[in-house]
């Protein structure tokens, strides 16, 4: 079979977060012998050239004009490159061609997802296509959930050398953040509410933290959803909004990898407020934020944070790994730039040149089953996380 014409396709390069993942490929490999062969692809291909122009990629870079919605041009696509990037959500509305298209090709596949319904109905349609063809499906490979699925990953891979087994229960806790969620991102809650609303068996899925584990049914996991104080931390935490997917994820790669978390795992995240009664407040603030989080008026999708905002955010979350005798360990995961944006379009970018050197077999997963520590390096060589135990 022919080698493909490109390593990676950026599709929805036009787009606000799409623009940042070409962004930083021209940043980071521009010039650079052994760089990706990449494309960018969208809908129209004068957007195309404009988007070419602004970030100043060379003028030979190659576009791809290609509509989500045709069956026929997005498999025609697929075709010429080894991995598919697609920034172009909601993915429930905008997504299913192109997934469906990678599948069957036997194409890599990584995208932003944070849509679990939308995920456990492609799972079940699509991971025996994926299996067959080869195709690596790598779905929520931005701040929703790389931190926190490869965090978990890490935290158990020193706690087995630190106890010689992994943790039974790890809590995920955001100590600092700095920057906005995306517009895709409440775009996706968005249109996952309207889906609910119009189908209620969709509400379990949500709810449920083994919705993408097929045939598994865990332990009863923490709720995260009532403010609680953190007597070993001395700090009130609330519940965060992104923990109903990240918490999906990591139980995904614990079960796709064979349980090495143990399939009595449990796990949650929340965010940390501060000590004494001044957190406490805080933190049933944001518990009531969370029947509203993005406000009245939610970033729409293609709106974004200036280039300042994006440059001096930041985020770090901690894992608290807990042993039945008592240990603990401390590991955290740290990232330079807002969560949203110029972190998250890094991340996808590496994850789809991981895939591409990747040789795992086929199906649908997760960062974290598919890549573990090999993406792990990649970002902080590349994309400027730290990933470290703290005591």
């Amino acid at each position: 079979m022919a080698e493909p014409e490109f390593d990676i396709i950026i599709y929805g390069a036009t787009g606000y977060t799409g623009r940042l993942v070409a962004e930083h490929f021209v940043r980071q490999y521009g010039g650079k012998a052994d760089a990706p062969k990449w494309a960018m692809a969208g809908r129209n291909k004068a957007k195309l050239e404009d988007v070419r122009t602004l970030i100043g990629a060379p003028d030979d870079t190659p576009l791809v004009v290609a509509d989500a919605d045709s069956r026929e041009a997005v498999e025609a696509m697929c075709k010429r490159t080894k991995v598919v990037i697609t920034t172009v959500g909601p993915y429930q509305l905008y997504g299913d061609e192109l997934v469906a298209a990678c599948a069957r090709t036997g194409t890599d596949y990584t995208d932003l997802s944070g849509e679990p319904a939308w995920m456990a109905e492609k799972i079940e349609e699509l991971e025996d296509i994926a299996k067959k063809s080869g195709a690596r499906i790598c779905f929520s490979s931005g701040f929703d959930s790389i931190p926190f699925d490869l965090g978990v990953l890490m935290a158990q891979k020193e706690a087995k050398k630190r106890f010689g087994k992994p943790a039974p229960r790890i809590r995920g806790r955001v100590r600092a953040m700095q920057g906005t969620f995306s517009g895709g991102t409440a775009a996706s809650l968005g249109a996952t509410m309207k889906a609910a609303a119009k189908n209620p068996r969709l509400i379990n899925v949500l709810r449920d933290p083994f919705a993408l584990t097929p045939g598994f049914e865990g332990p009863d996991q923490p709720s995260g959803m009532v403010p609680r104080h953190e007597k070993d931390l001395d700090k009130w935490a609330a519940p965060f909004v992104m923990a109903p997917i990240n918490t999906k994820n990591v139980h995904r790669t614990n079960f796709l990898l064979g349980h090495p978390y143990g399939e009595d795992f449990k796990y949650d995240e929340m965010v940390l407020t501060s000590p004494g009664e001044a957190g406490k407040k805080m933190a049933e603030a944001a518990t009531e934020m969370m029947k509203n989080p993005f406000g009245a008026k939610p970033p729409k999708p293609g709106e974004g944070p200036t280039e300042e905002e994006r440059e001096n955010g930041f985020y770090d979350v901690l894992f608290v790994a807990e042993m039945p005798d008592g240990q603990a360990l401390h590991y955290s995961v740290k990232g330079k730039y807002d969560p949203g944006y110029g972190s998250t379009s890094r991340m996808i970018a590496e994850t789809a040149i991981a895939l591409s050197e990747s040789d795992a077999p086929g199906g649908i997963g997760t960062p974290g089953s598919f890549l573990g520590e090999t993406l792990v390096k990649r970002l902080e060589a590349n994309a400027e996380l730290t990933f470290a135990a703290e005591n």
